[in-house]
């Protein structure tokens, strides 16, 4: 069985596309890796890309993302609703087949060595490759984000795990780690009332004791005129969407509120969405082996 890994890199640029091409270009030019998605946002400046592929091309698909980026982007000049710290603000490896979190977690110290010590980028290991508790969670080591990241880099528990202990004006700062797949799923809400949105973000997150796999905020869709609760399922199989969902909507009828429509950010395991389906359905006895597709495939 071949080895296929999935890397999941963000970077802060959403609104211009030539750049944003530029850089997905990069992981097109790269043998024995597959460019699966590319979205983004204008509200959020943000680009998400996905990409497989075995472990030495996605290894080198994301490296050179990280280096085009750093080319191409001037944090100075950054604004975005998304929290961000660098140019590619994170690299996630995620195992798909025949593949270990341990090779995930070596993929992950290799770019982020490579991006520290070829870009001058402070780079810090998170999740599975967190060498230090207090770095697993990516909330954790953004917070601040690029702006603080000037004065937080010279705190003796913020020393980068590769590349200088300086922040980078025009690149900031990267995240590169190891993570099981996670599903990014937004809730738009029919108001322009940023407080309710983050009212209700700070409810369904788990550190302002909600949902135990969740982590979520507030962004205001300015071209919309309209606010979002942007979540992150970081095990959708312990909580899925449709609870996530449904608890967002419980809380915004508490301020008159109605969700107008909701979105998934790049890809999402198929599963996901069956758990949806058989939990709005009221599916009885229901077998993913009963998808057309499914079987077709196998």
């Amino acid at each position: 069985m071949a080895k296929i890994v999935e890397c999941v890199p963000n970077f802060s640029e959403g609104r211009d596309k030539e750049i944003i091409e530029a850089i997905v270009d990069q992981v097109r030019k790269t043998a024995g890796v597959k460019l699966l998605d590319y979205s983004f946002d204008t509200d959020h400046n943000r680009t998400v890309v996905t990409m497989v592929g075995d472990p030495e091309g996605v290894q080198e698909a994301a490296w050179r993302l990280a280096k085009k980026a750093s080319e191409l982007i001037d944090m100075t000049n950054h604004h975005g609703g998304h929290p961000r710290m660098g140019a590619t603000d994170v690299i996630p490896f995620i195992p798909v087949s025949d593949m270990t979190m341990e090779e995930c977690v070596a993929l992950a110290q290799a770019v982020g060595k490579r991006i520290g010590e070829e870009l001058n980028v402070p780079v810090y290991l998170y999740e599975d490759a967190a060498n230090r508790p207090e770095r697993k969670n990516l909330a954790d080591v953004r917070k601040g984000q690029y702006e603080g990241f000037f004065a937080k880099i010279n705190e003796p528990d913020w020393q980068p795990d590769y590349g200088p202990a300086k922040m980078n004006a025009k690149a900031g700062a990267t995240a590169v780690g190891a993570r099981v797949p996670l599903v990014a799923y937004n809730v738009n809400l029919g108001t322009s009332d940023i407080e309710v949105a983050d009212k209700i973000a700070k409810t369904v997150r788990y550190i302002g004791g909600g949902l135990r796999f969740v982590k979520a905020m507030g962004v205001k869709l300015e071209e919309r005129n309209i606010v979002q609760v942007s979540m992150n399922l970081t095990n959708y199989g312990k909580t899925a969407i449709y609870r996530a969902h449904e608890m967002v909507k419980m809380e915004a009828r508490r301020y008159g509120v109605p969700v107008v429509g909701a979105e998934i950010v790049g890809l999402l395991p198929m599963q996901a969405l069956i758990d949806c389906a058989d939990y709005y359905l009221q599916l009885e006895n229901f077998d993913s082996n009963q998808i057309l597709e499914k079987r077709v495939g196998e």
